[in-house]
């Protein structure tokens, strides 16, 4: 809930800050360690078997599915368990902006995973709100082709939380609570993901 700051203006900035952080830390350890260990688990999964993943996000969240399509890429190689095939539909903003253009933008999205996504794939659908059109229609195209969604979510989840596999909801105050939470997953999971493979555990473990 949100916090109060009736109480701190006349101390400046750093109570309202130390407020902030205190809201989102609360925010973070409400996210169930369940939904964490499954989420974790459907990437690494796919992972092992060769799938995509794919990451989509409007505004701050497209900035955040560039970043996480980034890290999962990079920073969790594994002579053992290989590498993650990440695409952040995000990121080509000439064939973006076509799509918009030419088919509107509740449609940029589903178009890019009509395009990229294959059965068994795994799409990562990432909306402060729950409710960003584009991103869920490219989320049921996805349920439909027969992938896993995992969606990063804000608030009380929206109409996202009823579409994804695995919803990862961050009940925070204001979207951008909600939008350092996810990057705060992005992070966190990477991390959790080299862990899991230095210590040798398979995945659905």
């Amino acid at each position: 809930m949100p916090i109060d700051l009736s109480n701190t203006l006349e101390h400046g900035a750093s109570r309202i800050v130390g407020a902030y952080v205190e809201s989102l830390h609360a925010a973070m350890r409400a996210i169930p360690a369940p939904v964490v260990d499954a989420a974790v688990g459907a990437l690494r999964s796919a992972r092992g078997r060769g799938a995509a993943i794919l990451f989509v996000g409007n505004g701050g969240s497209a900035s955040t599915a560039s970043h996480f399509a980034a890290d999962l890429s990079k920073n969790t190689q594994s002579s053992i368990y290989g590498r993650f095939r990440t695409i952040c539909l995000s990121d080509n903003i000439a064939l973006f902006s076509a799509w918009a253009n030419d088919d509107g933008y509740e449609n940029v999205f589903l178009e890019g995973v009509r395009t990229h996504l294959r059965p068994g794939d795994v799409l990562v659908a990432i909306s402060g709100s729950g409710n960003s059109e584009n991103v869920l229609r490219a989320a049921r195209h996805a349920r439909a082709t027969g992938c896993d969604v995992i969606g990063l979510i804000g608030f009380d989840g929206g109409r996202l939380k009823d579409i994804a596999t695995i919803s990862i909801i961050v009940p925070a105050a204001t979207i951008e609570e909600a939008e350092d939470g996810h990057l705060i997953v992005n992070h966190a999971f990477c991390t959790a993901i080299r862990a899991l493979d230095r210590a040798g555990f398979e995945p659905g473990n």
